[in-house]
C-alpha cells in the first residue's frame, strides 16, 4: 500500500529525515514512534504529499507521488483522511458543518444524504447528540472524535493521525486510541499514526517503527521492539 525508499529531507542544512525506508501494508495500523523533533510529523507530511523529499521515493498504491503535479495529488488526497494534532476544527462552524464540509466540497450528494452520513458517523463515535454544538463547547477528547469523523467522512482508505493523544489525559488518550483502531477496522483502511505515547501505541498497532535523529532504528511488532538490544530502543519503550 505505502512504500518509502531512501527518503531524505533537510531544512536549512539540518538533516531531518536520513535515508528512511519502510513498507506499510494494506489495512495495517502502523505507528511511527519517536521523541519530539525526531522527524515523525515531517515523515507524515511526505506521505500525504505536503512535502517533497530531497532524495528517495514514496509510492502509494504503486504510484510514485514524489513528483506528482498538485492536480493529481489533490485527486489522490480525496481517499486520504488526516487527523491533525490539535484537531483543527473550524471554530466558526458547528460540529455538523465541520463533518459535512468535505462532503460538500468533494462529493456530489444531496443535503438529505449528507445529513444522514453525518448522523451515522457521529453515532459511530458516540457523539450523536452534539451536531449543533460549536467546537468551543467540546472537551479535548470530543474535539479529537469530531476531527476523526471529519477525516473519515469520505470513506477514506488511508488515515493519517499526527499525535492523536497529545494533550489528553490517560483515560481520554486510551479512548481516542481505541476509537481510531475500531474505526480503522470498520472502514478497512490503512492507518499511519505518529506518537510518543508508548502505552497506547502498543495497544492499537499491528507494527511500529522507532525514528531517532531522522533514521528508523527499529521496526516490527511490539514484541519485536521489546526484544531489541539497542540501548536507545530499550530506554525509549521502557
Amino acid at each position: 500500500m505505502i512504500r518509502v525508499r531512501n527518503v531524505s529531507k533537510s531544512f536549512n542544512d539540518q538533516l531531518v529525515l536520513n535515508d528512511v525506508s519502510l513498507d506499510i501494508k494494506s489495512e495495517e495500523i502502523f505507528v511511527v514512534l519517536g521523541e519530539s523533533g525526531a522527524g515523525k510529523s515531517v515523515l507524515l507530511k511526505h506521505l500525504i504529499g505536503l512535502l517533497q523529499p530531497d532524495s528517495g521515493t514514496i509510492q502509494i498504491d504503486n504510484e510514485d507521488i514524489t513528483h506528482l503535479p498538485e492536480s493529481k495529488l489533490l485527486k489522490m488526497r480525496k481517499k486520504m483522511g488526516y487527523l491533525f494534532q490539535e484537531g483543527a476544527l473550524y471554530d466558526f462552524m458547528t460540529v455538523f458543518e465541520n463533518i459535512a464540509f468535505p462532503l460538500r466540497e468533494h462529493a456530489h450528494l444531496d443535503e438529505k444524504t449528507i445529513r444522514q452520513k453525518v448522523k451515522d458517523i457521529l453515532k459511530m463515535i458516540d457523539l450523536d447528540e452534539v451536531e449543533e454544538k460549536m467546537p468551543a463547547q467540546l472537551s479535548g477528547g470530543m474535539k479529537k472524535r469530531v476531527a476523526l469523523a471529519r477525516a473519515m467522512i469520505l470513506d477514506s482508505k488511508i488515515l493519517f493521525c499526527d499525535e492523536p493523544t497529545s494533550g489528553l489525559d490517560p483515560i481520554r488518550s486510551r479512548d481516542v486510541s481505541d476509537l481510531i483502531r475500531n474505526v480503522s477496522r470498520k472502514f478497512g483502511c490503512t492507518t499511519v499514526i505518529t506518537s510518543h505515547d508508548i502505552r497506547n501505541s502498543f495497544r492499537v498497532a499491528d507494527r511500529l517503527a522507532l525514528i531517532h535523529d531522522g533514521k528508523i532504528i527499529a521496526m516490527g511488532t511490539q514484541d519485536e521492539l521489546k526484544a531489541s538490544k539497542d540501548a536507545f530502543v530499550k530506554e525509549f519503550i521502557s
